[in-house]
């Protein structure tokens, strides 16, 4: 028999789907931390990114068995990831407009934290499908089809968010205020 972590995520779901009782831990452990990082980005609250993991991963265990392998595991996870990320937002109210962080490793220098966090400043102020799209495809790699797929829209619907979402958030960070810093507006 073969080792679990020897094997393909598509057959660990259908081993899970099967009834094999340490297949879906294998894959828990294989994505905790990708769809972890996925929720953050798309909640930027570490509570409802938790919550919204733990009913990620929840929902995926229970709907394994239908699962119709017409994309990659980690897709179809993601995109469970983004919809209960998702539903967890709609349901809390944000009680501050703090933008909130990453924990910052010691070994970050000042000039990346500061960069990282301005970032996340201007991904916040994006329109959420721009957010969603760019986090996807420029954050976690996903290629255009599989960030589509994820979010249920056209991959021409994907490029041109991405692409209004660079352009957005390019003026953002040429300036605070979203303009060049020699336009006085």
């Amino acid at each position: 028999m073969d080792a679990l972590t020897d094997l393909d995520d598509a057959t660990l779901l259908s081993r899970h789907a099967a009834g094999d009782p340490d297949a879906f831990g294998e894959l828990f452990r294989r994505h905790r931390d990708r769809m972890w990082a996925l929720a953050l980005r798309t909640t930027r609250d570490p509570e409802i990114a938790s919550d919204a993991v733990q009913d990620a991963f929840l929902n995926a265990f229970r709907r394994a068995g239908s699962f119709r392998g017409e994309s990659q595991v980690t897709t179809w996870l993601h995109r469970i990831t983004v919809n209960a990320s998702l539903d967890r937002l709609r349901r809390v109210r944000p009680t501050s407009d703090l933008v909130d962080h990453d924990p910052v490793e010691p070994r970050d220098r000042h000039h990346s934290v500061d960069v990282r966090l301005d970032v996340q400043a201007a991904l916040a102020q994006i329109p959420e499908g721009q957010r969603l799209a760019l986090t996807l495809v420029d954050m976690h790699g996903l290629s255009v089809a599989e960030a589509a797929s994820v979010l249920g829209v056209a991959e021409g619907t994907v490029k041109s968010r991405c692409s209004r979402g660079r352009e957005a958030m390019a003026a953002i960070l040429v300036s605070p205020h979203g303009h060049d810093a020699e336009d006085p507006r």
